[in-house]
């Protein structure tokens, strides 16, 4: 049966109108979820241990004497990377190794401090501090990620947090398991904390493990910023935190979206677009293309492969729901409308794909050529996986270095550059009727001290 997505045509009337149909994704966390996150994160924070115990048992499954019993010790840590097959640790590694050596990159070209002195001896510059402590959130109820604690834990390390403290939760999956159970703790994950540097592991997740993070409790210490996906109920919890600490993003949907000339296998683009498609009903997939004949060999591409995938009504369920084949006037314009999206992953699947580079302008991740699928960044290539989405990479950024450290301004006025700057600052202080202001920089003048 063939895949119901749709086929838009950007020279036909009506486009506009059923493009904003397809972007169309709401925000808006179901009110039910908004309030049991809010009763949660108050009851944590007011009982701390003993409300974790309390929602790790009822929601995971999984019964402890402490929250103690739920932290995974260094020796765990590393048992894990040598329970884990050759080939695994083969690939965690050196994955890790290039997502360590692109983030200290970009902590050479971003992340360093700075200071100059102007012609009057002022000294002004900008002190970088990494953060002292962070907490990163792994997923674990459907699925595990190892890439996930790569690509967050990596770059606090590159940064120079002290203390990487990671939530997972572990549920019980056999519902008939015994009371005692601790829930199942997956190796490849817990091996991927070890390479990575983390510190500190706590079996806990949910809106309940946010909370520990974000207000500590006597066991799990309190954090200066979470990061990392999860839940509506883990998004609402870190959006309602944020002011206690810092957060990175709140992550919708994932999204890819293709722009191809037709020079690319169809097979090649129809895979990845299932490979967003498949993380969850919500996800969307889109390609832009000025050629009606690919476009048609795509669909078929579709229709071939996806009895094929195990996760193929998740992969319809999207592609009906949220996915689009939109043929353009031509590339440029797929280029515009691709900087209107500001899509997650944008893959640029053209025979020059550096000539349509300089075109795009928003975007979480750009994957340049035909040979450059989105998977290879979700997992191995180096640059952080961790996007925005549903727009916002029109002012948001990749998480990186940077959301690991923290700037302050230096300043030192000499002297004469306070002879200067004074009168300046004075002047402005007065208009703003902020006399004291003003007297401060002027009892600081040769003839205010006369």
């Amino acid at each position: 049966m063939s895949v119901a997505i749709r086929h838009l045509d950007t020279s036909v009337a009506g486009f506009e109108a059923d493009f904003q149909r397809v972007l169309h994704w709401s925000a808006e966390t179901d009110a039910a979820i908004e309030q049991r996150v809010a009763d949660i994160l108050v009851d944590v924070k007011l009982r701390g241990d003993a409300a974790l115990l309390e929602y790790t048992a009822r929601f995971d499954g999984v019964q402890a004497a402490s929250v103690a019993a739920l932290e995974i010790g260094p020796a765990d840590l590393k048992a894990a990377l040598e329970t884990i097959t050759p080939a695994q640790r083969a690939a965690l590694e050196q994955a890790a190794a290039r997502v360590r050596s692109y983030h200290e990159r970009q902590l050479e070209a971003c992340g360093r401090s700075w200071q100059y002195r102007d012609a009057d001896g002022t000294l002004l510059g900008q002190k970088v501090t990494p953060l002292d402590r962070v907490g990163i959130y792994v997923p674990g109820g459907k699925a595990t990620y190892p890439s996930s604690v790569l690509m967050n834990a990596i770059p606090a390390q590159v940064a120079g947090v002290g203390e990487i403290v990671m939530v997972v939760p572990t549920p019980v999956r056999d519902k008939g398991a015994d009371a005692s159970a601790r829930g199942e703790r997956n190796a490849l994950v817990l091996a991927a904390a070890q390479v990575a540097g983390v510190h500190r592991v706590f079996t806990i997740g949910g809106a309940q493990a946010v909370g520990a993070l974000a207000y500590g409790t006597a066991t799990v210490p309190r954090v200066d910023k979470i990061t990392g996906p999860g839940n509506a109920y883990v998004a609402s919890a870190k959006r309602r935190v944020f002011g206690q600490v810092g957060i990175d993003m709140l992550a919708g949907p994932s999204e890819i979206l293709v722009l191809a000339d037709g020079s690319t296998p169809a097979d090649w683009v129809a895979m990845d677009l299932f490979s967003q498609a498949e993380h969850d009903e919500l996800a969307q997939s889109i390609l832009l293309c000025p050629d009606a004949a690919y476009i048609a060999e795509v669909q078929a591409a579709i229709d071939r492969l996806l009895p094929g995938m195990p996760r193929r009504d998740v992969i319809r369920a999207s592609l009906e729901g949220r996915g689009a084949l939109i043929r353009t006037r031509s590339m440029d314009e797929a280029c515009a409308i691709s900087n209107r999206v500001a899509p997650e992953h944008l893959e640029v699947s053209s025979r020059d794909p550096h000539r349509w580079e300089p075109l795009l302008r928003h975007a979480g991740a750009i994957f340049l050529g035909a040979f450059t699928s989105e998977s290879l960044g979700d997992y191995c290539a180096g640059p952080n996986h961790v996007l925005p989405t549903s727009g916002t990479a029109r002012f948001s950024s990749p998480l990186g270095v940077y959301d690991f450290q923290k700037r302050s301004s230096l300043i030192e006025v000499s002297e004469a550059g306070a002879q200067i700057l004074g009168p300046i600052a004075a002047e402005l202080a007065y208009g703003e009727g902020l006399q004291a202001h003003a007297q401060a920089a002027e009892f600081r003048l040769k003839k205010g001290r006369a």
